[in-house]
């Protein structure tokens, strides 16, 4: 079972209304979760969101983070600046799994403009639930760092 309690979250324009959707879907299920925005749908740019999300996971304020953009991939590129965070684009359930399994993925990032809202919360409470296998997969996720 996985041990993911707190979650920071996180998305542009594109994404606000799934985001607001998913903190009180996130809440439902018992997550503590912290919104870092945005608060509107004015247009916005993504790092501004994605960077503070992936930090609260870096700094291990947060045990996951969820980003959502429009295809999810400003927000992962984003994401993925920073040491120890393993950004996955998921757009299906089964990827979001595969992403936690083998690569230990700890924020899953949501295209909000190509999946629909009851998906993106499958997506999401996949990503929350899977636990990483380890394993093998341990020595490949351990050779991902450039430091």
């Amino acid at each position: 079972m996985s041990t993911v309690k707190k979650i920071a979250i996180g998305s542009d324009h594109a994404g606000f209304e799934y985001k607001t959707a998913l903190v009180d879907f996130l809440k439902e299920l018992g997550y503590e979760v912290t919104d870092f925005g945005t608060n509107t749908a004015d247009s916005v740019d993504y790092p501004d969101f994605a960077h503070p999300v992936a930090s609260a996971v870096e700094n291990k304020t947060a045990d996951a983070g969820v980003l959502i953009c429009g295809s999810a991939n400003g927000v992962a590129i984003t994401a993925n600046k920073h040491q120890n965070i393993r950004a996955a684009i998921c757009w299906l359930e089964e990827i979001a799994a595969l992403a936690r399994q083998h690569n230990d993925a700890n924020v899953v990032c949501i295209p909000a403009r190509f999946i629909d809202l009851d998906l993106a919360k499958k997506i999401t409470s996949t990503f929350m639930t899977t636990d990483f296998e380890g394993g093998r997969h341990a020595n490949r996720v351990n050779k991902i760092a450039c430091s």
